[in-house]
């Protein structure tokens, strides 16, 4: 089995934002950045999973993070799915290969990816065991530190390891989400179809762009002090993609096109590269 193959082929059915990023990260940084980002989808896939109720995803959230804290012993889709079967054929490879991904990272740095995805997995049970109740700005605050703010110091650790590179954690923060923030506003309307709203009470579009504003603020001062180099580039493009949905979103219209997101990261790639 090649593993990285592999994790490039479900990185492309997967993300637009993230496949070109870490496509291009250099050989050790590719499969632990892919290894963290499939990890972390493989339970978000069951946090948004349509079909399944709010305590089936919590346990089955709080398996996973088992899983990975016994790794590897009880990492395997069979630990982890033992006794909820007829839930977990519900869910897609990703999340079933969860094994998989953990191991495909460097072993000097693989412990801190299954550490930073087990706790997010035991807060995401959190969040589905409170029906992702968000009421207040500080709700929405520990929301996106849960599911996205610690990609963020994530990723600083990475490229720590790497090659050294220091950061700033509190705009690592800002910049996890930042990105989320964005994700939420594009994705409202699916959301509160599925039962879930993220906006807190009586925020508008409006409010919820302003707080992506403010943390995007914060990703471009994380982003911009980092040297060119794998780690700016990798930031550079999902970032760029962000600032443009949310000027889209402004305008009304829902997303993208395909040809304003190539012409995008033309411009991420170039901007890295200074």
């Amino acid at each position: 089995m090649n593993l990285r193959k592999d994790a490039l082929a479900i990185l492309q059915a997967t993300s637009r934002t993230f496949l070109i990023p870490i496509s291009r990260l250099p050989e050790g940084l590719q499969e632990a950045v892919a290894s963290g980002y499939l990890c972390m989808r493989a339970i978000d896939e069951v946090e948004d999973h349509p079909d399944l109720d709010n305590a089936t995803k919590a346990q089955l959230l709080r398996n996973m993070s088992l899983g990975l804290q016994g790794f590897p012993h009880d990492c395997s889709v069979e630990h982890w799915a033992k006794g909820m079967e007829s839930a977990v054929n519900l869910l897609p490879e990703v999340s079933l290969r969860l094994a998989d991904w953990a191991k495909l990272a460097p072993p000097e740095i693989a412990p801190r990816i299954w550490d930073a995805t087990a706790g997010m997995a035991d807060r995401m049970a959190h969040w589905a065991e409170q029906d992702w109740a968000v009421h207040t700005e500080t709700d929405l605050d520990r929301y996106t530190f849960s599911v996205a703010g610690a990609v963020g110091l994530l990723l600083s650790d990475l490229w720590g390891w790497y090659d050294g590179t220091q950061t700033n954690r509190s705009e690592a923060l800002g910049f996890g989400r930042g990105l989320q923030a964005v994700n939420i506003l594009r994705n409202h309307k699916e959301d509160l179809q599925r039962g879930a709203d993220f906006y807190p009470d009586g925020w508008s579009d409006a409010q919820m762009q302003e707080y992506a504003r403010r943390n995007l603020i914060l990703a471009d001062a994380y982003t911009n002090a980092l040297n060119p180099g794998p780690a700016k580039e990798f930031c550079k493009l999902p970032l760029v993609l962000a600032h443009g949905t949310l000027d889209a979103l402004r305008k009304g219209h829902d997303k993208l096109s395909r040809t304003q997101v190539i012409l995008l990261v033309q411009q991420a790639l170039q901007a890295a590269a200074i």
